[in-house]
């Protein structure tokens, strides 16, 4: 090849190099175009969507909206669906108002009658074959006064019975030989701190005093089924009986003696006048009136400031705390209106789902042209949700008032405290909204499964 052959092939080398280059940076060019205008359609369309107006957004107002103008098209279906929720509330608020203050009831009669009031009598040694026994000690005459000084002793008082062998009781002095036997009233002797320490209560007159016990004064209170017997209706006219032919001014009567009910068929005179008429040779027992709780306390230590040299010779019984067998009283009770409260809410739960279930089959076309709006599923699946809350917050607060009423109805007819736990009417109503969104999920499923086509052909 010549020289000049040699030239012309290089430089067309050097043009075909040149323009492999120029083709290389146009398709770079290119591609480089691509991906800025894919970025740019993006954040175009992320514009236009946060450009989008409020209006066109389904918001938690427009579910609320859509909820209550669902539920206030039909109104009776509303009324009757919430009332199954509100029997639910109201049978659980009120049950559970109606253990509490039961229980609390149940604790004051523990409290008043067994859990405050104790006993001392003198401990007995059995001898012999013939069943004799001999007491061990002896109660103070004023054992009475020394309980009263121990803390935790409320009131203390001593009780003896006495033993009359042919006693004549009668409210008139003459004794006629010839009248038919009637019951004589048992005779006892009394300080004046026995009255509050069996918890006693007089029907007219007033109670032995430290006037009469000092004075040995015969004067006597009559126990309401001994002023029965004897005739007595009344003491303003200062009657009086006769025992043995000695006249005793009864000053009151007896209507009743929770922890010592044999008072209640006995002429009751003072310790004094029997010891000084009858011979009483010590006192019989001491009845003992304790602080709540403090009967423990109280039992550890009488027998000793009653007779520091002999403190075993007395059989002291005093009361427990609150025993176990209380608080599972009350337990019990508790649990078995719960769960009458629980079986209520039950049934309206599933009476709940129930019309919630009707009620999506019946707005079938509804949701189907909802759908075909533009609604999602989860927008249906929400509105039925929420329509089930609704009537179930609406009938937990109809239910809490209702319970509440009904227990401060039952407290005040029968006389009682009532008791209730207030955080327990708050939270009925939260339990209420809570098992009407249970109930509601199921239908709310069904019916955000449903297709727009099928649910349009099958709602028309």
């Amino acid at each position: 090849m010549s020289r000049r052959g040699r030239a012309d092939a290089g430089t067309a080398a050097a043009k075909h190099a040149d323009a492999g280059t120029t083709a290389a940076k146009r398709a770079g060019a290119g591609a480089n175009s691509g991906q800025a205008s894919r970025r740019h359609r993006a954040r175009k369309r992320a514009a236009a969507s946060a450009q989008l107006p409020k209006g066109d957004r389904f918001g938690v107002r427009d579910l609320l909206g859509e909820a209550v103008r669902g539920l206030a098209g039909r109104p009776g279906r509303l009324a009757l669906t919430a009332l199954a929720v509100v029997l639910g509330i109201g049978s659980l608020v009120a049950t559970v108002g109606f253990a509490q203050t039961g229980a609390r009831q149940l604790e004051a009669v523990f409290n008043a009658v067994d859990a405050v009031h104790g006993v001392v009598r003198p401990a007995e040694d059995q001898h012999g074959g013939a069943g004799e026994s001999s007491a061990r000690a002896v109660l103070p005459w004023d054992g009475d006064v020394t309980a009263t000084r121990l803390n935790g002793v409320e009131a203390a008082g001593l009780v003896s019975e006495i033993e009359l062998q042919n006693a004549v009781i009668a409210a008139a002095p003459v004794y006629d030989p010839m009248a038919p036997p009637v019951r004589v009233p048992d005779v006892y002797a009394a300080t004046p701190g026995v009255l509050e320490a069996v918890s006693g209560v007089l029907s007219q007159g007033v109670w032995l005093t430290g006037f009469h016990e000092q004075g040995a004064l015969p004067v006597a209170v009559l126990g309401r089924d001994a002023a029965a017997l004897l005739g007595v209706t009344r003491v303003d006219n200062q009657p009086s009986v006769f025992i043995n032919g000695r006249s005793y001014t009864v000053v009151g009567i007896l209507d009743r003696a929770e922890r010592a009910q044999s008072l209640v068929n006995a002429v009751i005179v003072p310790q004094s006048t029997a010891r000084a008429v009858f011979g009483l040779a010590a006192p019989g027992e001491l009845q003992v009136l304790v602080a709540l709780g403090a009967g423990p306390m109280v039992g550890d230590v009488i027998a000793t400031a009653l007779s520091p040299n002999n403190p075993t010779g007395f059989e002291v019984s005093m009361p427990l705390p609150p025993s176990q067998v209380r608080q599972q009283v009350t337990a019990d009770v508790n649990s078995l209106f719960v769960v009458l409260g629980l079986v209520a809410l039950a049934i309206g739960a599933v009476t709940i789902a129930v019309v919630t279930s009707l009620s999506v089959m019946e707005r079938r076309g509804e949701i189907g042209l909802r759908r075909a709006l533009g609604a999602t599923r989860l927008n249906v699946a929400t509105q039925f949700v929420a329509e089930s809350a609704v009537v179930g917050l609406l009938g937990g607060l109809t239910g809490a008032a209702a319970g509440v009423l009904a227990t401060v109805g039952l407290a005040a007819a029968r006389q009682w405290t009532p008791v209730l736990d207030l955080r327990l009417v708050g939270a009925a109503a939260l339990v209420g909204c809570a098992v009407g969104v249970l109930a509601g999920l199921a239908p709310a499923i069904r019916a955000a499964r449903l297709e727009p086509a099928t649910a349009l052909q099958e709602g028309t």
